[in-house]
């Protein structure tokens, strides 16, 4: 919590100013306009002019992750930044900036397709990083409970914890202490929701769709992103 990686201070003051301008800045029509152009809004997609959100082919595309940014209220940001900063950390230590950025934007962009695809036209918008977290939680668990990794029983020192290599998937996903975690997770988002935003007068619910998404793309991407697979496959071409 005292050694945060730049990255992961740098994206949750983001979500923190965002909110901020949100609560104290705007007015309620301005941030309801905020809400057109940078929540994700399935409806953008096929009945925009239905639901009165802009689209075109730069609101449509920004906004698989700028939804990302906004969250509903104080708890929902705070709940996000408290797992965000455990699991993005973990995750940011081992791919470092600009990688994790990409990872962040790609989970985040997953996680916005699958609730596209289970939500059709509708009006509600869905924001929050709740997905992109869960695709740093899926990343995480490859490697943070290997022996020597930063939850392992034998954790190497700091600077080694991080690059040790990852476990094999289904090792991964069997794991005791990892579906602990994802109870724990997906207990809190059904006990404290997203909090309360809305477009048109629909009220957001919890967007499980778009978790389960982030958590897949994180899952199945991490080879993709892994600096240390990466260098592993290296050196045994070499």
């Amino acid at each position: 919590m005292l050694n945060v990686p730049p990255v992961v201070t740098v994206t949750l003051v983001a979500m923190g100013l965002v909110h901020a301008v949100r609560v104290w800045l705007l007015s309620p029509r301005a941030d309801l306009e905020l809400l057109k152009f940078f929540a994700f809004v399935p409806a953008r997609y096929e009945q925009a002019a239905q639901c009165g959100v802009p689209s075109g082919f730069a609101v449509d595309a920004w906004t698989f992750v700028s939804y990302a940014l906004i969250h509903g209220d104080v708890t929902h940001l705070g709940v996000n930044a408290v797992w965000y900063l455990a699991f993005g950390s973990a995750v940011a230590r081992r791919f470092h900036a600009a990688r994790f950025l990409i990872f962040f934007a790609v989970t985040a962009a997953a996680g916005a397709g699958v609730h596209l695809l289970t939500h059709g036209p509708e009006c509600v918008p869905m924001v929050g990083a709740s997905a992109a977290i869960s695709g740093c939680m899926a990343a995480a668990i490859r490697f943070a409970f290997q022996r020597g990794g930063p939850l392992g029983l034998w954790r190497a020192q700091d600077t080694h914890a991080y690059q040790v290599p990852a476990a094999p998937l289904l090792v991964a996903i069997t794991d005791p202490r990892v579906l602990a975690f994802l109870v724990v997770w997906f207990a809190l988002n059904i006990l404290l929701g997203v909090g309360s935003i809305s477009l048109g007068g629909e009220q957001q619910e919890v967007a499980w769709q778009a978790h389960i998404g982030g958590f897949l793309a994180g899952l199945l991407l991490f080879p993709w992103f892994d600096p240390v697979a990466q260098a592993e496959r290296q050196r045994s071409l070499d």
